[in-house]
């Protein structure tokens, strides 16, 4: 089934190679906690450590809310701990505000990394990181980013060399922007890291990548090709994901285009594998987040479908977040009706050809 696009005109494919129904290759599929002290939950992130895994995600009363905290969870053995709240939007004044969209990344030589947004909308947010040297137990206090960088938007970065870290973000203040962050730091200690993310001196922007003439683009995930080639896949408000190339580890960026995969405006997140294939996990409908679905692809450009993971009549399954851990096994964190983080592991041999 095929069909016009909306306004721009694309020919875009529906559903071809987006979901498998009744496809399961999960080996474990479990909620992250059963019981918390806030009613809701949205916008998970999810990380392995030298000591297991590490899941963070924003909850409290609804999103939006003043109480709405930055929540973790880690994996002890074969049980995740009961969340604790690791970041609020208290300020010096009493002030509240909301907090977003956390993203927890291990460099491969420094701190566990979780950056977050604070702000009373995705419209007037800013950014900030927090450091832990000892994989998420304990927290620094928060570092505010620089003037003009607000740190991977929605997905984790991806290190191209030691302390080089490359981060898709965005803005929505005047329309829907995607932009490029990059962080660049010579860091020793964890306190050179510190020091580093809250410099202006370590960090560039590029972009604005799209023009809301053509595209409403934010929240990008990376894929990285080669040393040299990186690609990125974009939410849109034009039911479709959209992409742009770099061929100088994401210096410059060719022009955004539309993939073949439907979506219906929600949060999506990709993976690199180690045999070279490339894994994304998504909404593949127009309308609703009541299916998510991993595709699978070998170049980035052609996508099959990989396994269904909720294919419901209605409900929210969305914002997911992907990761291959050191044996080989996929996991993915997303939100779970708005009221739980569901965590699914598989291998990723069993799926997509």
């Amino acid at each position: 089934m095929r069909r016009q696009a909306g306004r721009h005109g694309w020919v875009v494919g529906l559903l071809v190679t987006a979901v498998a129904p009744g496809v399961s290759a999960a080996s474990t599929a479990e909620f992250i906690y059963d019981v918390a002290p806030f009613p809701s939950a949205h916008a998970s992130t999810v990380v392995e450590t030298a000591d297991g895994l590490v899941a963070a995600w924003f909850g409290g009363t609804a999103e939006g809310h003043p109480d709405v905290g930055i929540w973790l969870s880690r994996q002890d053995g074969e049980s995740w701990t009961g969340p604790v709240e690791v970041a609020n939007g208290v300020m010096e004044d009493g002030r509240r505000y909301p907090c977003w969209n956390p993203v927890l990344f291990q460099p491969s030589n420094g701190p566990l990394l979780l950056f977050y947004k604070v702000g009373l909308s995705p419209r007037e947010w800013w950014g900030l990181v927090r450091t832990s040297g000892d994989q998420g137990r304990s927290w620094s206090d928060a570092i505010r980013l620089p003037d003009g960088i607000l740190g991977p938007i929605r997905s984790k970065p991806v290190e191209l060399g030691p302390g080089w870290l490359l981060a898709g973000s965005s803005t929505e203040h005047d329309g829907w922007v995607v932009h490029m962050e990059h962080f660049r730091a010579v860091a020793a200690t964890e306190g050179d890291w510190q020091q580093a993310l809250g410099s202006a001196l370590a960090w560039d922007r590029v972009g604005p990548l799209n023009s809301t003439d053509g595209f409403d683009a934010i929240q990008p995930t990376i894929l990285v090709h080669s040393p040299t080639d990186v690609q990125i896949l974009c939410r849109t408000r034009q039911r479709v994901i959209s992409q742009a190339w770099s061929r100088n580890r994401g210096v410059a960026w060719g022009p955004m285009s539309p993939t073949e995969l439907p979506n219906p405006s929600a949060g999506i997140d990709a993976l690199g594998l180690a045999d070279g294939r490339f894994l994304l996990v998504y909404n593949p409908t127009e309308r609703g987040r009541h299916r998510l679905a991993v595709a699978v692809s070998d170049d980035g450009r052609t996508w099959r479908a990989g396994l269904t993971l909720e294919q419901e009549p209605e409900g929210e399954y969305s914002y997911p977040s992907m990761i291959q851990a050191a044996d080989g096994r996929v996991h993915i964190t997303y939100t779970w009706q708005r009221q739980r983080i569901k965590h699914v592991v598989f291998d990723p041999d069993e799926i997509g050809g």
